[in-house]
């Protein structure tokens, strides 16, 4: 398998070497590429050099008159690939031309001495009167190299005669001039590839410059030819291009589904597993979406608009979820929330690997967050509780502070207490590689990794299992036709064989094709996972409904002793916060007086704000109903009534102002089913009295996009099944076997090295480069 040169004979290479007394000869020779470290370009001969010395150093000799001939054989050529005819009669075959480079090779071997006429055309079958090109085909004894084979009936088809026309190319092979009876045997080979000539110098490869463009005549597809001007190190190239069908044999291919149903039999116990799978995810995201939600807790004060998003995630370990009853306090700079019950009525929460979303409400902002207080009541089946993370979001300025827990609530495991303070970490913290690696590993198995992902996808992700499934369905189906597509090419003989089960051996060829098909699966794999993972929810029209419907109800019943608690409330609220200045109560409120005082202290927050002019209409309606005289404002309302849509910049001022609207809204309207008749100059609640959540900076596809995604992911689906089938036809039961076995190594590679090496690197990256920092959704 060793290359071979032939020097030239002309006067002007036989001058350059008279003037040297004594001339050597150095020559070397690889099976492989020694400068693949140094190109990226895909040499697949042999490498080799011929190098002329004397006694002082090297020859060089560079711009010949007549080229030198350097014959290389190919490394990963298989001679099984021939067709072989027995019937004497015109063989028919085609190749598809998709490169402009391209160069056939048809190379025939009949077990005579006979001529043989090859009819050529493109785009249609060529006949006697009808065709593009024609050739006859003789005995010419040629060079035996590199193969025990000997061809000498062959025809290179260079880039320049194929140019008439790309696409399907049509073959008609005759034997010519047989006598009657008289039958032959024919070996028929059309080989296409991208093919040229390369050389190194000082380590750089070159492309056609000194050699010709094309390849020698005597090029095969073991052997390639080059003719280059100097001498240096030589190699070549073959992109292999796919196996070609002719598809207007379609019909005849599945017609033999008889003989060969290996492929029929295993593409319907894909798709029967596929149905099964598809049940039991459309069942378990069904179940999953009622637990899809942001849980506005029932314990926020109605007229708190100032608000906190609290992400819970729950531990993966065994046993991390709780039955028991959570509790939360936020403690900042500047106030303290009150005890808040972390549940859900209409779904659980806290579970093994659960993120739960809270919505958190106070009457003002508590500053700086220092840290949070979380307790349980060590109640139910199993109260020990693995709490992981917190992180509290500031919905109004978008401020994070993330809390690093890591550990049990549990009066059984850890250091048994079921009542913990965390502190908020450091940005050194949140940004460390460990806590960065760790949530992008564990988020990216649960998401990224598709298989994985549908046992136990993130709770809020829009990407559903019955969308998990088909998208895996269909990476399964495209790696079945790109395998296949490229299955059975010329083997390298070299190839080692890693495991021998009987008759069945899989040689390192059959990994790297595997390999390739996973690779090519990419970007398939992302286009469509992209669409499904990225569209926004279409709202339910139900639910808005419900909604509005629930902001519709009419209060509970009122009493005075109603009427006192919410002033009272009120009043201990204002006093909770410095910047008020507000006096705490001394006593309870038990009668109208009381009442009073306290509208009175909530005047003198009023006299601190800018231009309020609604929350003054309440209390200009109050006083009077309650013939407190000294507390009809009369000298401040016109300046307060004259500014109605005067803010302040204080955000402070700006929530305690919503607060105290919405608070003596209730207590007006209180006050009129306590016996007040009418309502002088009623002023309308706020529909939406929690403020808007800015939009998300990550980019979402409309809803239904949902139907771009489900159109290419069955266009991809029917035509990777079509090909499968009509590839699987046309090789034959015997290779769908060793088909299989392939196809078999791919899935492995895919869902088990390339996946998790995908996920894992990604993880590293994000850890040791982009360093991000986590925002609750």
């Amino acid at each position: 398998d060793a290359a071979q040169f032939k020097l030239p004979g002309s006067s002007d290479f036989l001058s350059k070497l008279e003037m040297y007394d004594s001339v050597s000869i150095q020559m070397s020779s690889f099976s492989f590429n020694p400068f693949l470290g140094e190109s990226n370009e895909n040499i697949t001969s042999t490498v080799a050099s011929l190098s002329l010395r004397s006694k002082t150093g090297e020859i060089h000799l560079e711009n010949l008159t007549e080229s030198i001939q350097i014959l290389l054989p190919q490394i990963n050529y298989d001679n099984s690939s021939w067709r072989i005819n027995t019937s004497g009669n015109p063989v028919t075959s085609q190749f598809n031309i998709t490169d402009s480079n391209s160069t056939v090779i048809l190379a025939v071997e009949p077990n005579k001495n006979i001529t043989i006429q090859v009819l050529l055309s493109s785009g249609y079958l060529p006949n006697a009167t009808n065709y593009d090109y024609s050739k006859f085909l003789h005995w010419e004894p040629s060079v035996v190299l590199c193969n025990s084979t000997q061809v000498g009936y062959r025809w290179l088809l260079t880039p320049e005669l194929l140019s008439v026309g790309s696409g399907n190319w049509h073959v008609l092979i005759t034997p010519f001039n047989l006598s009657n009876g008289e039958s032959v045997t024919l070996r028929v080979l059309i080989f296409t590839s991208t093919t040229y000539c390369a050389y190194w110098f000082s380590f750089q490869l070159l492309r056609n410059r000194g050699c010709q463009e094309q390849v020698g005549l005597l090029s095969q597809p073991w052997l390639t030819e080059c003719l280059c001007n100097h001498l240096t190190f030589f190699g070549s190239s073959f992109f292999v291009l796919p196996n070609q069908v002719d598809l207007s044999r379609t019909a005849e291919y599945f017609a033999t589904v008889t003989k060969n149903p290996v492929v029929v039999i295993l593409l319907s116990v894909f798709f029967g597993l596929y149905l099964i799978t598809v049940i039991w995810a459309w069942n378990a995201d069904k179940k999953a979406l009622k637990k899809r939600k942001l849980t506005v807790l029932d314990d926020n004060h109605p007229c708190a608009q100032y608000y906190y998003m609290l992400k819970v995630e729950t531990g993966h370990r065994s046993g991390a979820g709780t039955s028991a009853k959570v509790q939360a306090t936020l403690l900042g700079s500047e106030d303290q929330s009150e005890p808040h019950h972390l549940n859900d009525p209409d779904k659980p929460v806290f579970e093994r690997g659960g993120v739960d979303l809270f919505l958190l409400s106070t009457a003002f902002s508590l500053g700086e967050l220092q840290n949070i207080r979380l307790w349980h009541d060590n109640t139910g089946g199993h109260p020990s509780w693995y709490v992981d993370k917190v992180v509290v979001q500031d919905v109004q300025t978008r401020q994070c502070w993330h809390f690093l827990c890591s550990t049990w609530l549990s009066s059984s495991k850890g250091d048994r207490m079921t009542d913990r303070t965390f502190n908020p970490a450091k940005k050194n913290e949140i940004t460390s590689f460990s806590n960065i690696f760790q949530s992008k590993a564990t988020i990216g198995f649960r998401d990224e990794h598709i298989w994985i992902s549908i046992l136990d996808p993130p709770k809020r992700s829009p990407f559903t299992r019955v969308q998990r499934v088909s998208c895996c369905m269909c990476l399964l189906l495209c790696t079945m036709a790109i395998n296949i597509i490229f299955f059975n090419l010329p083997a390298d003989s070299s190839s080692p064989v890693l495991i021998s089960i009987g008759s069945v051996k899989i040689t390192w060829q059959e990994i790297m094709i595997g390999i390739e098909s996973g690779l090519l699966m990419f970007p398939i794999n992302i286009l469509i996972i992209t669409i499904f993972r990225n569209i926004r929810p279409r709202q339910s029209r139900d639910k808005e409904k419900d909604r509005e419907e629930s902001s519709t109800e009419s209060p509970a019943a009122a009493t005075l002793n109603t009427l006192l608690e919410d002033a009272e409330e009120l009043v201990t609220t204002l006093s909770k916060n410095k910047k008020n200045n507000v006096a705490a109560l001394e006593k309870r409120m038990e009668s109208w007086e009381d009442l009073c005082s306290a509208l009175e202290c909530v005047n003198g927050v009023i006299q601190r704000m800018q231009g309020v002019a609604q929350i003054s209409r309440f209390l200009l309606f109050l006083s009077c109903k309650l013939s407190f005289a000294k507390f009809c404002l009369t000298a401040e309302a016109p300046s307060l009534l004259s500014s109605a849509d005067g803010s302040s910049t204080d955000l402070h001022w700006t929530v305690c102002s919503q607060f105290v609207l919405c608070s003596l809204h209730c207590l007006a309207e209180t006050l009129g089913k306590v016996g007040v008749k009418a309502f002088p100059s009623p002023v309308e609640r706020s529909s939406s009295p929690a403020p808007k959540k800015k939009t998300s900076s990550g980019c979402w596809l409309p809803w239904w996009f949902v139907f771009v995604g489900w159109f290419l992911l069955i266009s991809i689906s029917g035509i990777s099944t079509f090909f499968t089938l009509l590839y699987g036809f046309f090789y034959g039961k015997d290779s769908s076997i060793k088909w299989v076995m392939s196809l078999a190594l791919s899935l492995f590679q895919s869902i088990f090295i390339l996946q998790p090496l995908k996920v894992v690197g990604l993880a590293i990256f994000f850890a040791l480069i982009l360093k991000p920092v986590e925002q609750v959704d």
